[in-house]
């Protein structure tokens, strides 16, 4: 599974590597660079000590520098001196390239993953949804994504940096005295052996921070979004307890993270300190016996600290690198997922739907082997307007879902213009139905957007027009931006019965083949209740029309009763005392 997990995430890695390959070759070429003025920057210190100062012969490799070294001596340290500056701005150049090229890669590849993740999330079933907690899911689409930025931002690419310069290192120090060279790589197995198991802890540690992490923003947004019911039950210091106690949680795990990178930071000093020590301890007898020069042993103290420095960094981009793999893990979890709703390879398109709904023997659970519905069968005809109703959790809810294909019904099938539903497309069997909640979920966008939520592509006047069916153009043109007005989230500064007609409108904007009300009056006032039905009166015009009711008003105005009781649908003709045998 682990292996699943991560091969979609490195499909979408490899795709944005490929298309972005030439700043990756750039970055690689820039790094090269980097790492050849590291081993370069000992090399003048060498000359001047052995060549200039003690005028030792000059050996062949460095022949080209003969002349420089021959003549004036003031000359000579000058310009040699001079070369530190260069080689630093050619370094310079080279870790300016190369950190633009690489930012950049990881900037566009944590857009591409928030794109495709952010993506899969919406297409993933209403099932998955109502089990997932929203700010676990807000986490891993920022927080996530932004760790796997920095890996390669950051991490990734410094690693190859340092790794290069390791070797380059190596090579040299070979080159110019086997026996120190071992000295420091006798240095190696333990701090690798440090590095391993820090990598191993922290990821770990990594992982369950990640999901306290989510488990708090999920608290946040919860409680945020839940704030008025917290204030008006005197709730706050509960709650305040409850996220302190997650927070803690979370504050335990991240110093024990911080613990074991000090831990190994300060062990690979150590490390370094000794393995300095037995260079220049060596290095100096063996310039006193005449086999080195002191030229070799500046190279040797400067190479050492090069080599200790990288590792020492590798200590903290391997903190990153774990806690990167920990996300990973986790946005891998939600890309392996796989919708339970998918279109039919030979789906066909929905358009102008007369408005038919038939539910044949339909039954259906939410995975918990507890029956909502069963074996229920009934017809709507095409303009009619029909109420469902019955008591709370009987299903009205389902019936919904499974029309406008959020769920598959567990048996039976569900036909609209004598189709199963199954083999429509789904965007475009839900373009041909509009939907008006009972809680009005407008956007914290301006008038103008949420109501051409329902048609992106729609012009003002289809926008204007669809407001004053709805009757709500009187109440928008009183506001001081009019249709450009913000809204609060979720619609908060307006009443219910403006959230309601706004919600109205954006539903008629689709002009649907059938329209879906969810107690599309229950929470207004008698003047907006009035002005909602004559909207939906005056617009049927064919339209077939399911509304889930309990208020009586409402239901007198529907040609017929549907009554759930029990999983199952009794038909009734209209009447108050016929339906309340059932409720």
């Amino acid at each position: 599974m682990a292996a699943q997990q991560s091969s979609k995430l490195k499909q979408i890695i490899l795709s944005q590597l490929k298309q972005s390959r030439g700043k990756v070759l750039l970055g690689m070429l820039c790094i090269g660079g980097y790492a050849i003025t590291q081993l370069l920057a000992p090399w003048p210190l060498k000359i001047i000590f052995d060549y200039v100062l003690l005028e030792k012969p000059l050996p062949e490799f460095l022949g080209f520098l003969a002349g420089l070294i021959a003549g004036d001596k003031v000359f000579a340290l000058i310009i040699l001196s001079l070369s530190f500056v260069g080689i630093a701005v050619c370094g310079g150049g080279f870790a300016y390239s190369e950190t633009y090229f690489t930012s950049r890669i990881g900037y566009e590849l944590v857009h591409r993953l928030r794109r495709d993740l952010f993506n899969h999330l919406q297409r993933l079933s209403l099932s998955f949804h109502s089990r997932a907690r929203s700010g676990e899911l807000l986490t891993k689409v920022s927080s996530d994504t932004n760790a796997l930025r920095d890996v390669f931002t950051e991490s990734v690419l410094t690693f190859v940096v340092h790794s290069l310069t390791l070797v380059g290192i190596f090579i040299t120090m070979f080159l110019v005295n086997w026996k120190l060279a071992l000295i420091v790589l006798a240095s190696f197995p333990v701090m690798f052996g440090v590095l391993q198991y820090v990598y191993r802890e922290i990821k770990a540690s990594a992982r369950r921070q990640r999901g306290k992490e989510g488990k708090i923003a999920a608290r946040i947004s919860e409680i945020l979004s839940a704030v008025t019911l917290v204030q008006a039950f005197g709730r706050e210091r509960y709650e305040g307890e409850r996220f302190e106690s997650a927070s803690a949680e979370s504050l335990h795990e991240g110093i024990r993270t911080a613990r074991l990178e000090a831990a190994a930071t300060r062990t690979v000093e150590i490390i370094g300190a000794v393995g300095s020590w037995a260079v220049i301890l060596f290095g100096s007898l063996q310039a006193l016996n005449g086999r080195m020069t002191p030229g070799d042993i500046l190279i040797f103290a400067v190479y050492v600290n090069q080599v200790y420095r990288p590792i020492r960094q590798m200590v903290k981009l391997l903190s990153r690198f774990s806690r990167a793999m920990a996300s990973a893990t986790r946005i891998g979890e939600i890309l392996e997922l796989e919708p339970e709703i998918a279109d039919a390879p030979d789906a066909v398109e929905a358009t102008n739907l007369k408005g038919v709904v038939e539910f044949r023997d339909v039954s259906f659970n939410y995975g918990d082997g507890k029956a909502v519905l069963e074996n229920v069968s009934f017809s709507i005809a095409a303009g009619e307007r029909v109420a469902l109703t019955g008591v709370s959790g009987a299903g009205k809810s389902t019936v919904v879902s499974l029309l406008l294909r959020l769920y598959d019904a567990r048996a039976g099938a569900i036909v609209i213009d004598g189709v199963d539903v199954r083999k429509y497309q789904r965007e475009s069997l839900r373009r041909e139905i509009g939907v008006v909640l009972q809680d009005s979920l407008l956007l914290g966008a301006t008038i103008r957007e949420n109501i051409a939520y329902g048609k992106p592509d729609a012009s003002m006047d289809e926008i204007e027009q669809a407001a004053r069916q709805a009757y709500a153009d009187d109440f928008i043109a009183a506001l001081p931006n009019g249709y450009d007005t913000v809204l609060g989230e979720r619609g908060a500064t307006l009443s219910g019965g403006q959230r309601q007609r706004i919600a109205l409108a954006r539903a008629l904007i689709k002009r649907p083949s059938i329209l879906i009300l969810d107690e599309p009056t229950s929470a207004v006032d008698a003047e907006s209740e009035k002005l909602i039905w004559d909207a939906i009166e005056r617009l049927q015009q064919g339209r077939t029309v399911l509304v889930i009711a309990h208020q009586l008003s409402t239901i007198k105005r529907c040609q017929r009763v549907l009554v759930l009781k029990e999983g199952t649908v009794r038909e009734k003709a209209q009447g108050a005392e016929a339906m309340r045998q059932y409720l």
